[in-house]
């Protein structure tokens, strides 16, 4: 696919703008194209996929392939998530996995090596040549590339120990879809195939799909794993086993540059966790992080950490004594203000610019910020959310770094 001139082209115009690039005229024996494209994705790459920018080898797909594929972080989240699942040592184990929707093959490069066979099945004959090749440069001896149409001959699927799919979130005309049913492939129109076929299914889905719904229309699912990088959902992962042995857990992971942290929990011990709401806010503030937030583990995350919710929907929390170990965002309260026009002048006196967050709070961001004339960014941090006895307040923090955090909890 790519000849030597061509090869030359990418290597000496790496970190040029490729915009730029595609405006000059290709030198002699130089497909353009190709090296574009080729230069595009590994800039890409330096970023998402930094261990494979630095393999020398490796072919890029077009544009929307780079997009779409996993990143370095998520797919190695997917590698220990397997290896758990499936009781996998230092060894691959005797047996097969098949991808269903190979797309760039990250996924599936990450997990291959924990077992003997590899199936990845690709319709795209590009984004197959580009596996072949790959695949090859990374010693994935056990992959195997099948092209075509996966979802057409489950008949023709392996029997295996894992089946992953990540079905694409575009419909016929390339406008992005959320809901399960408008996904390529239809998955409620192949899992009773899939558990036919394997012993265990790992799905990527958008972050952005409601999981109640999920849990409605998939069945057998065990676990869901909302999977974060640095406060961001990412990517939803379920867990589909036959038959379902315990109930769904909700595994929340965010991974920051500092830590990553996990969170678990089931549907029925958010139920009946023993939940707290506040009389008056305490000294900290608490913002659960995201996977937090996508799967609702509200009332639970109260329980567990000892702390006071401000409001059954406002979703953040209270206490006197700091909890360091918070999957989240932690403040320091420094005041706390009710909406009235002296009150809030008072509290913002000197002040020109914060970072505003609105939660259970009858206004937006921007319209609160334009009645409060503040610039965005600085170190201080304005909440304006409702209290349990329904109470609009201000609260004025500044958020604890984790050096600030082992100093406070030092404290007498």
């Amino acid at each position: 696919m790519i000849n030597e001139k061509t090869r030359d082209f990418i290597l000496r115009n790496r970190l040029e703008d490729v915009r730029k690039l595609a405006l000059k005229k290709a030198p002699e024996g130089v497909d353009l194209p190709m090296a574009l494209q080729q230069i595009e994705g590994w800039q890409t790459a330096v970023r998402k996929l930094p261990s494979w920018a630095e393999r020398e080898g490796l072919w890029f797909p077009p544009r929307l392939a780079m997009e779409q594929c996993s990143s370095e972080q998520t797919a190695s989240y997917k590698h220990a998530l397997v290896k758990r699942l499936l009781h996998i040592g230092d060894t691959p184990a005797d047996g097969t996995m098949m991808d269903l929707t190979g797309g760039f093959g990250i996924d599936f490069s990450f997990i291959a090596p924990l077992f003997t066979r590899a199936v990845y099945m690709e319709r795209q004959p590009e984004l197959c040549r580009i596996a072949r090749h790959n695949f090859t440069v990374l010693h994935l001896d056990q992959a195997e590339v099948r092209e075509g149409d996966s979802s057409n001959k489950p008949q023709e699927w392996p029997d295996a120990e894992l089946c992953f799919i990540d079905p694409a979130r575009r419909d016929a005309a390339g406008h992005k879809t959320v809901a399960i049913e408008d996904c390529t492939p239809d998955l409620t129109v192949l899992q009773d195939s899939i558990h036919r076929k394997a012993r265990l299914c790992l799905i990527k889905l958008s972050p952005m799909l409601d999981i109640q719904a999920a849990l409605r229309v998939l069945h057998g699912i065990s676990e869901v794993h909302a999977v974060c990088v640095q406060n961001e959902c990412k990517e939803l992962l379920l867990v589909a086993t036959h038959p379902l042995a315990h109930p769904v857990a909700f595994h929340c992971v965010d991974m920051e540059k500092e830590r990553t942290t996990y969170f678990t929990f089931t549907a029925e011990e958010e139920k009946k966790a023993d939940c707290s709401y506040a009389q008056s806010v305490g000294k900290y503030l608490y913002e659960p992080n995201a996977a937090i937030l996508k799967c609702g583990g509200y009332r639970i995350l109260a329980a567990r950490y000892g702390l006071c919710k401000l409001h059954p929907n406002s979703h953040l929390y209270t206490s006197n004594l700091l909890r360091e170990d918070f999957p989240g965002r932690t403040f320091q309260i420094e005041n706390v203000s009710g909406f009235g026009k002296k009150e809030v002048s008072k509290m913002l006196q000197g002040t020109s610019q914060a970072n505003l967050t609105v939660r259970n709070f009858p206004a937006t961001v921007a319209d609160l910020r334009k009645r409060l004339r503040l610039k965005d960014g600085g170190d201080i941090y304005l909440f304006a959310t409702t209290l349990d006895n329904g109470e609009h307040v201000l609260l004025r923090c500044r958020k604890v770094s984790p050096t600030a955090m082992t100093r406070l909890c030092q404290q007498p």
